[in-house]
């Protein structure tokens, strides 16, 4: 099944730490970015919002942690998808995926453009303990949908490619009095904590700030850890935040919260 008009549609199949997957489709065209769920459990996420793992024909791979990974392979041997990321990143992830057909093998490298004619997915680097983690925003009709998560802080270069995108799916990792109270070793919190690690909700906030725009109409919180945040507290925190520098939260836009265990509605750009 595909859509026959002619928008950008995207589910969020699963954002957190146990698992990370986006799906996107245009008329002529359909894609996930990050394969972070086994291949059963796609396929599962896919036929619940009407759609098959045999229409997508390509996979772009963020970096190499498994909760982004762990699915590339079975996917991309099961179904024939062109998988896409960069270099370092194939290095990395080298084990993790086991092998891939050399044709279905492409790179794609942070500030580079892959143009499938209706969709343009559009790479830039993020900072993670990772080998070379880069993030993706696709573009279609002078719309855009940015997915920016797994990142210790947002950089103005950053920030100043992805803003004023018309969706955003921007991470929203962990509150930060919970993570210094809760279980993780001292080493695990200060890698999470550190500028390669992963945002807090009041960082979340900040990077919202600088990039929502006047063409800005939803915004996903994902990646959220299940030990150091907590949904209500995660959205609470970011939408005060916002509201208090004047911006219209579910008013000029909404603010969503996505989830690790069950995929958004298909939704229109």
């Amino acid at each position: 099944m595909t859509n026959s008009d002619d928008k950008l549609y995207y589910s969020i199949l699963a954002s957190g730490s146990s698992g990370n997957a986006t799906y996107l489709e245009t008329a002529h065209h359909r894609i996930l970015i990050d394969a972070g769920l086994s291949g059963k459990r796609l396929e599962e996420r896919m036929q619940a919002i009407g759609r098959s793992l045999n229409d997508v024909e390509a996979l772009f791979v963020t970096h190499e942690h498994s909760d982004h990974v762990q699915g590339v392979g079975v996917l991309a041997r099961r179904y024939g998808m062109d998988v896409y990321a960069n270099a370092k990143t194939w290095q990395a992830m080298a084990k993790k995926v086991g092998q891939i057909p050399l044709a279905q093998k492409n790179i794609i490298e942070p500030g580079k453009v892959k143009d499938f004619g209706d969709l343009e997915v559009e790479s830039f680097a993020v900072s993670h303990d990772a080998a070379c983690p880069q993030f993706y925003q696709m573009h279609h009709d002078n719309q855009t949908f940015c997915i920016l998560t797994d990142t210790g802080y947002v950089s103005q270069r950053v920030a100043k490619t992805i803003e004023n995108a018309d969706a955003y799916l921007m991470e929203c990792n962990h509150d930060t009095e919970m993570l210094r109270m809760g279980p993780y070793s001292w080493p695990l919190k200060q890698r999470i904590l550190s500028d390669e690690g992963h945002l807090s909700n009041e960082e979340s906030a900040q990077a919202l700030l600088d990039v929502i725009g006047t063409n800005t109409k939803k915004v996903f919180l994902g990646h959220r850890s299940q030990h150091n945040n907590i949904r209500s507290l995660a959205h609470l925190t970011v939408a005060t935040i916002l509201e208090q520098h004047d911006l219209g939260v579910d008013q000029d836009f909404d603010l969503k919260d996505a989830e690790p265990d069950q995929p958004s509605k298909l939704l229109a750009l």
